[in-house]
């Protein structure tokens, strides 16, 4: 299909049917997977295990393990879809840009899902090709260069592995202690993905705010356009995955102009179709910069679920399949809070206090159907609609309040 305006749609599971294929199955998945469906198109999941998300709206499934090259290309030449769409980060690139290099149309192009899934990568192209602003960075594989790298971007500091997601593997290193930089190193490696042994260490930089900028590549009347939302501010309260979220910001005209230019920049370095998740950080001191780019819908992004005429997962699916995607406007403020589960291996655990939770004007919950629960897995996620983002957020405090995995 390709960067081509599409002028039909189909039906699936038959001879002309548009096919698209999830590689990753979560609850960000699951939606782009819904909104695929709307619109009449074939989907097929593939994840690490049975019965993820997007599996329980999908007209086909497969678990194989993501990281096998082969399995990977296997599962992509016996379906034969139009677009494989990548949807989390623990997938083989290698298997992506064999893919792509036979004609198979990978979102938003291999090039991205490897960048992105790599943090030097990323940091080298950001900084070094874009010239964006970041933090102080420095590279490191093995304990001894950690040290120097540590003292170079000046403590407190951050060890993160070289590829790895959702915060795992994140050491904070207060003190310049050769002993406490060697045991972050050594668990930055352990928790890394794949078998890596280099380390990126970033400057710890006091946060007034973090933004998610979605911006979004799509087939217009005269070539692919670049455009994104208003940006969604949220914040992670010490954790180092996103707790809160909400839509529209009320920071300065001035900063969201700064973070909305950074996510075009990222988006069109990387190409291709389809959304961005560009996330920025404004520091206390005013500084705007850089973290890290999502090429797929963002988890923060799901409060556009309540807040916009289309949702980052509807803008998605029409981008990528060669649809216009008008700048959606916002209709209501909105805010959204993930759940998280707090006890490991419960199986078809339960969702409780949903019923007092919805009582509240204004509020759905999302449930994403997660078959089993490890300590910290994201289970679910309110989301609330307000007359301004301070009553949605208080509506979506209290509705979370009630809801406990069980």
């Amino acid at each position: 299909m390709g960067y081509r305006k599409r002028e039909y749609l189909s039906t699936p599971l038959f001879g002309e049917s548009i096919k698209i294929m999830l590689l990753g199955g979560g609850e960000l998945g699951k939606e782009i997977a819904i909104e695929a469906q709307r619109l009449g198109v074939e989907v097929v999941v593939v994840d690490r295990y049975d019965w993820a998300p997007a599996m329980h709206v999908a007209h086909r499934r497969y678990v194989i393990d993501m990281l096998n090259t082969n399995a990977v290309k296997a599962v992509a030449e016996r379906e034969r879809p139009d677009v494989i769409v990548p949807e989390i980060e623990a997938i083989s690139y290698e298997a992506l840009e064999d893919l792509e290099s036979r004609g198979f149309f990978v979102v938003p192009n291999a090039k991205a899902v490897r960048i992105a899934m790599n943090r030097i990568e990323l940091r080298r192209f950001a900084a070094e090709r874009l010239g964006l602003p970041t933090t102080k960075y420095a590279f490191a594989e093995s304990p001894d260069e950690a040290v120097e790298a540590c003292d170079k971007v000046g403590y407190p500091c951050l060890l993160k592995p070289e590829m790895s997601s959702s915060g795992h593997g994140h050491v904070k290193v207060s003190e310049p202690s050769p002993k406490l930089v060697r045991e972050a190193y050594e668990y930055a490696v352990r928790h890394s993905r794949g078998k890596s042994r280099r380390v990126i260490a970033e400057e710890f930089v006091q946060l007034e705010t973090e933004f998610t900028v979605l911006a979004y590549r799509f087939v217009g009347d005269n070539g692919v356009v670049t455009d994104t939302c208003e940006p969604v501010e949220h914040w992670r309260y010490g954790k180092y995955h996103y707790i809160e979220s909400w839509q529209p910001s009320q920071k300065p005209v001035n900063v969201l102009d700064k973070a909305r230019e950074i996510g075009v920049r990222v988006a069109e370095g990387l190409g291709g179709l389809g959304i961005f998740g560009v996330e920025i950080f404004l520091t206390k001191d005013g500084k705007i910069l850089f973290s890290e780019v999502a090429p797929r819908p963002h988890d923060t992004g799901m409060v556009t679920m309540a807040s916009q005429e289309l949702s980052e997962f509807a803008i998605h699916v029409r981008a990528i399949l060669g649809l216009p995607v008008p700048r959606p406007r916002i209709l209501t403020p909105a805010a959204s809070i993930a759940i998280y589960a707090e006890v490991d291996n419960v199986w078809a655990p339960r969702i409780a206090g949903v019923y007092e939770a919805m009582k509240i004007e204004g509020v759905d919950v999302r449930v994403f159907g997660k078959p089993f629960t490890y300590r910290d897995r994201r289970m679910a996620v309110v989301l609330a609609r307000g007359r301004s983002v301070e009553e949605a957020l208080d509506k979506a405090r209290k509705a979370a309040s009630h809801i406990a995995i069980m």
